[in-house]
């Protein structure tokens, strides 16, 4: 078994960051159903702003289309509101081809196309 790309949300801006919150980060359900991610599901997490990278577990989002996508906890202290990140999301496999869910978003969060 080998941990592979499942999925990918490229050039997500941060529309939140809250330090007071338990942890995570909160995506928008539209953003999770065209990718196929799970709430509770491990991802990673890359701002191309800063350079940073953390791991956290997604949280859906409450508002289908708004576009949220908040760094929750201790994350917020290495993400800020409006940095642009990418959102990657990984499944263990025993086979080397996979056809991952990627997709690029606009600057409002909002489904560009497939990548």
């Amino acid at each position: 078994m080998r941990e592979v790309l499942q999925s990918k949300i490229h050039k997500a801006t941060i529309t939140e960051a809250n330090v007071s919150y338990v942890g995570s980060i909160t995506i928008d359900p539209l953003l999770l159903e065209k990718t196929d991610l799970w709430p509770g599901q491990k991802v990673l997490v890359v701002n191309n702003s800063s350079g940073s990278r953390l791991e956290t577990y997604v949280i859906k989002g409450e508002n289908p289309g708004n576009g949220e996508i908040c760094i929750n906890g201790a994350a917020a202290h290495l993400m800020k509101e409006g940095e642009e990140v990418i959102i990657i999301g990984f499944t263990f496999s025993d086979h080397p081809v996979l056809e991952p869910k990627c997709i690029l978003v606009d600057d409002k969060n909002r489904f560009v196309r497939y990548l």
